[in-house]
């Protein structure tokens, strides 16, 4: 028996997003506003419109091109520093438009946080240093206020009690699991209000990527935190909204619960289902 997959959502719904008109969600700490992304001619990001709320995690999950990464990265403007890379629509961060022409993109993203697929720290850098290098950046000086900065950062990302003896080595000599830990400290230095993560654990073993989600989950209670995983059952687990998009768009959003149980999109339970991915 084969199953039809709709070249688009809208082949599926019979709906034009591009004529839906979005209401700004108050109770939203991010939203994205038809969303359109190219790189050169490419369109990657067709008419998105998402919702995410504070204190929460919102697991973005799809098949592999259908636009997650691009998505993640136009949150906070990381997107048009690729050549070619373009976009329009609004990025809402606390119901501001991050895309105006007066704002500042580096502002932006120490708000808005990132955390990337591989594991990144400084490799010149000691532990220590890679934790602080935001900071430093910023104007930050050494003393006892960075040293605590780093300390929190790093029992934030559940990393201190393993290397708090260990701070003058160079942050590529602990394990992957560690390094991804350090990086999230990194983020966390800068007191960002958002933190993004595209796909934290995609090069972890099964060890080191539950501590990552037990992490992820511990972060909510302080920031906002929205994760891109290929993964579904990951994001069954860490969270508490899940969006799934397919070619681009989106074709379903929801809570969690709902969406790995009752989805109301076929095409949702095709792919939950595993008839395609």
């Amino acid at each position: 028996m084969t199953t039809t997959i709709p070249t688009t959502i809208q082949e599926q719904n019979n709906i034009e997003q591009s004529q839906q008109e979005v209401t700004i969600d108050q109770t939203a700490k991010m939203q994205a506003i038809n969303v359109n992304a190219w790189f050169g001619s490419k369109q990657i990001l067709k008419t998105v419109n998402l919702a995410v709320k504070p204190n929460t995690v919102t697991a973005i999950i799809g098949p592999s091109g259908c636009g997650k990464s691009t998505f993640l990265r136009c949150f906070n403007r990381m997107h048009e520093l690729a050549p070619n890379a373009k976009m329009n629509g609004k990025i809402l961060l606390d119901r501001e438009n991050i895309y105006d022409r007066q704002t500042d993109p580096v502002q932006i993203r120490r708000r808005v946080g990132m955390v990337f697929q591989k594991p990144n720290p400084f490799p010149t850098m000691s532990i220590y240093d890679n934790v602080a290098a935001g900071l430093k950046l910023t104007g930050a000086k050494k003393g006892k206020q960075l040293d605590d900065i780093v300390k929190h950062s790093l029992e934030q990302a559940t990393l201190w009690d393993e290397v708090k003896d260990d701070l003058k080595k160079s942050g590529t000599s602990i394990s992957g699991g560690q390094q991804q830990r350090l990086c999230i400290a990194r983020a966390i230095a800068l007191q960002p209000e958002v933190i993004l993560m595209d796909e934290p654990c995609s090069a972890l073993d099964p060890i080191a990527t539950a501590k990552i989600e037990k992490l992820v989950v511990d972060l909510k209670q302080d920031y906002t935190v929205v994760i891109v995983t290929h993964n579904m059952q990951q994001a069954s687990r860490i969270s508490d909204y899940t969006a799934f998009m397919y070619m681009g768009e989106l074709a379903e959003f929801g809570e969690t619960k709902q969406i790995f149980e009752n989805p109301k999109n076929k095409l949702t339970e095709n792919y939950i289902t595993g008839v395609f991915g």
